[in-house]
């Protein structure tokens, strides 16, 4: 066990102040690194910045310092909208990554090299760099559709292991769950399959970049790079840039709107993510935004426009049985997950009360879900 602050505390005090990590360094005149690697875990403040810590945001030291296993997961949730993430949801992931050490041994022989980005950044620039770089790496080119299939290779060359669950479309808080196990540096990524296609793919996309940035796994920082990875491995720049042409010759509101909806439904992504990249190029480029407003005219509209869901396009429209979703899980997702769910059952009598825990699953369902990983 080793003390290091309590993040969550903290985040919680910046949100009540309404500050960014940013704000908080330069109260406490250290660089805004130093407070990523503390909220991170890595490191404690000295006793002169732990006071001057304190009296910012008003914790007392037992509320700023805490004793922590080294080995502890690190999570990230990709929450619904609207929902807020409690201290009950991060036991439970955390509780739950504990549990999923106990299947490492069964997993396949894990890599000795893997894919990062040393110097991950938000700058426009610098950012079209790493998703032209990774279009490059999965084969496909700029200004092509990205399926979510050319993403899966990718996970598995990783060590991180794709867990697809039907969580249904609005009855949890989370629709993605990233678990890395630091000890292993293996990765469990569970992607909730009753989602929109549109949102699938961004998720993925998410996932990825939180893969290739473990150095940020749990931090703002990383959910920011995470975010803007996404969008722009999804519309990159010369499909914004596109896009944008387009819309500048257009005279109508309706019509920026209709363009936009166009590139969106040809590349399966939300309307906010195509508006969101073509903003990104015309401010990188000094050009003439769009003259949209956010909230009135992309997203009612996008609520509007809403499609199928992954599961829809894979089942249809009722559940599957155990067998149809193991062997999407295994050949849609090549995921090696429940196959080493298989080996360790079978070398160590793993009952079903395991499946419930790790897959949050009613102790019906993990019993039919056992009964057919053991036939």
């Amino acid at each position: 066990m080793h003390k290091v602050v309590h993040s969550e505390n903290i985040r919680a005090a910046l949100a009540q102040k309404g500050w960014t990590q940013k704000q908080l360094a330069e109260a406490l005149d250290v660089s805004a690194q130093a407070v990523t690697l503390w909220l991170k875990g890595e490191g404690l403040p000295r006793p002169d910045k732990l006071l001057k810590l304190a009296t910012t945001l008003k914790l007392s030291l037992g509320q700023l310092v805490k004793s922590e296993d080294p080995d502890r997961p690190v999570i990230a949730f990709r929450k619904r909208a609207a929902t807020k993430t409690t201290q009950q949801h991060v036991d439970d992931a955390v509780t739950r990554g504990k549990l999923l050490r106990a299947l490492v041994p069964s997993l396949p022989e894990l890599k000795a090299l893997r894919t990062e980005l040393p110097n991950p950044s938000v700058a426009y620039a610098n950012l079209q760099r790493a998703v032209s770089q990774t279009r490059t790496k999965l084969g496909i080119g700029q200004d092509v559709k990205l399926a979510y299939s050319v993403l899966i290779s990718e996970f598995a060359a990783n060590d991180a292991f794709i867990v697809p669950v039907l969580w249904g479309e609005k009855s949890r808080h989370e629709n993605a769950l990233h678990i890395l196990l630091p000890a292993t540096r293996v990765t469990f990524i569970y992607l909730n399959l009753d989602a929109r296609i549109e949102d699938f793919k961004f998720w993925m996309a998410h996932e990825l970049a939180h893969v290739y940035t473990p150095q940020l796994a749990g931090t703002d920082d990383g959910e920011d790079f995470a975010d803007a990875f996404a969008g722009a491995l999804l519309f990159p720049q010369a499909l914004a840039e596109r896009a944008w042409r387009e819309v500048c010759a257009c005279r109508r509101k309706a019509d920026v709107i209709a363009a936009l909806k166009r590139h969106a439904a040809e590349h399966e992504i939300s309307l906010f993510t195509v508006y969101r990249q073509v903003q990104d190029y015309a401010m990188a480029h000094e050009a003439k935004p769009l003259a949209l407003n956010e909230g009135a005219d992309i997203h009612a509209v996008r609520s509007a426009i809403r499609g199928r869901t992954v599961a829809q396009d894979l089942f249809g429209s009722e559940p599957p049985e155990p067998a149809a979703y193991l062997a999407a899980a295994q050949n849609v997702f090549r995921s090696e997950f429940f196959p080493s769910l298989q080996r360790m059952f079978r070398a160590h009598g793993t009952g079903p009360a395991y499946l419930q825990q790790i897959l949050d699953l009613p102790l019906s369902d993990a019993t039919s879900l056992h009964a057919a990983l053991m036939r």
